[in-house]
């Protein structure tokens, strides 16, 4: 079955180079973000694994916990966190699946529920386990991405999406296109224009239905 937005993530048992852990009780109260990866020892994908690791004060900052997936084992989790490290000159401490079984990928619909790893696999057999989720701490999906292997994940726009997602939760707005922190929102078109003076006092009404304003604080 389809994983949606707003639906609830499975609940899943997972290994992980971290030891045994609950999705549900990992994310606790905090945001989320799942990364998946089609194997271990990549290009690309070092690259990305990175860049995650660089961003932990970001991720810190904002109150959200990350977690990789890939369909390797532990170990070499363990052996590729080396290579990480080394490329982007910060620990990795974040825990990454060993999802050997396809049970995380399959679940979260990264691939079919009749798929197997063949012997000598390459990373084409799970290419399409590429995905960014976010997840808020009601354990429901906010968003997702997906990319092909050869193009690598833009983690400034994961973080100005997380950052969008959790103003949109806080405030009770909408980002418009290409919003970053400190931008103007955009007033639901649900809230009357006299609600909307009195929670946000000023706004700009460019349409009957698109109007803007600026958040205090």
């Amino acid at each position: 079955m389809s994983l949606r937005i707003n639906d609830t993530i499975p609940d899943l048992t997972v290994e992980t180079d971290q030891g045994t852990l609950s999705l549900h009780d990992w994310i606790g109260d905090s945001w989320a973000i799942l990364f998946s990866h089609p194997k271990d020892f990549t290009p690309v994908c070092t690259t990305e694994f990175g860049a995650v690791a660089q961003l932990a004060d970001e991720w810190a900052k904002r109150g959200t916990k990350v977690m990789g997936i890939s369909v390797d084992g532990v170990e070499d989790h363990k052996k590729w966190k080396s290579d990480i490290e080394t490329f982007a000159k910060a620990k990795a401490g974040f825990p990454i699946i060993a999802d050997e079984d396809l049970t995380v990928a399959k679940a979260f619909d990264m691939l079919p529920a009749d798929a197997y790893l063949p012997d000598g696999r390459t990373p084409a057999d799970s290419a399409t386990v590429r995905v960014v989720f976010i997840i808020g701490p009601d354990k429901k999906l906010k968003l997702s991405m997906t990319y092909p292997m050869n193009v690598g994940r833009n983690f400034a726009e994961v973080l100005r999406a997380l950052d969008g997602l959790q103003t949109a939760a806080g405030q009770g707005v909408a980002m418009p296109a290409n919003w970053n922190v400190g931008d103007d929102v955009i007033i639901p078109a649900t809230v009357s224009d006299e609600d909307a003076k009195a929670k946000f006092g000023d706004f700009t009404t460019v349409f009957p239905y698109l109007r803007t304003t600026k958040l205090k604080g």
